[in-house]
């Protein structure tokens, strides 16, 4: 399971990432830091979605 989550976070972390990005673009943070926190916070977020959505389909 573990290898499924690894594959799915490489999708589901970049796309969070984006998504998090354009929501701080949208907002008016057009500064570095907040794009940059942005996009670390959807790396970070994906890392449990990808191991629960990883658990729902092994299982």
């Amino acid at each position: 399971m573990l290898r499924l989550a690894l594959v799915l976070y490489a999708i589901i972390g970049t796309s969070l990432a984006g998504i998090f990005m354009i929501a701080a673009l949208t907002m008016g943070m057009d500064t570095a830091q907040p794009i940059i926190w942005a996009a670390g916070a959807g790396f970070a977020v994906g890392l449990p979605v990808s191991w629960l959505i990883a658990k729902q389909i092994d299982a």
